[in-house]
């Protein structure tokens, strides 16, 4: 099995192999799931929590009909949403930003390709080789990254619009 410093030594291989532009790929995907990390932990942990107090605030009024009230309710409501999707649209950003980052590394790859054929006078695949590399790895690395950022932020949405709506459920009006 192999050590620590071989796993390291692996990763900082592979990096240097898909080029500088994997780095910001790595740094992109890193980023966006420490937001979707801790959009989960807020969902799991938190959240309930916060519920609650909505929920015993607007029980513990006396009266839950007047357009005060309402208004009140709605203000409770949109709160909670906002609480429920924040940091949503940066994910999402940060997905569509994967497969783009990706199509950059496609770019530079290909130009140091057409760099070496200029500069050989050739198309040695051998010299090639390490564009080619540059041009491929990214691109998987930004659609690996984008895939799994869509299924994470479309389950952190789906998730966040039924806890909204679970929420406006219970808080009624009297009858």
């Amino acid at each position: 099995m192999p050590s620590f410093s071989e796993y390291v030594e692996m990763i900082r291989e592979f990096l240097e192999t898909g080029g500088m532009v994997l780095n910001y790929i790595g740094i992109l995907i890193f980023v966006m799931w420490m937001l979707i990390l801790e959009r989960i932990i807020y969902l799991n942990f938190f959240y309930g929590k916060y519920r609650q107090s909505i929920i015993s605030t607007w029980n513990s009024r006396s009266e839950r009909n007047s357009w005060n009230a309402i208004q009140i309710r709605a203000a409770m409501l949109s709160r909670a949403k906002t609480s429920l999707n924040q940091s949503l649209p940066t994910i999402q950003a940060f997905v569509a930003l994967c497969p783009l980052l990706g199509l950059l590394g496609t770019v530079t790859g290909m130009i140091e390709v057409f760099d070496v054929m200029a500069i050989t006078g050739s198309s040695n695949a051998r010299s090639m080789a390490s564009g080619v590399s540059k041009a491929t790895i990214p691109t998987m690395a930004g659609m690996v990254g984008a895939l799994s950022g869509v299924f994470a932020s479309t389950w952190l949405k789906r998730t966040a619009k039924k806890e909204a709506e679970m929420l406006e459920d219970k808080l009624l009006f009297d009858h």
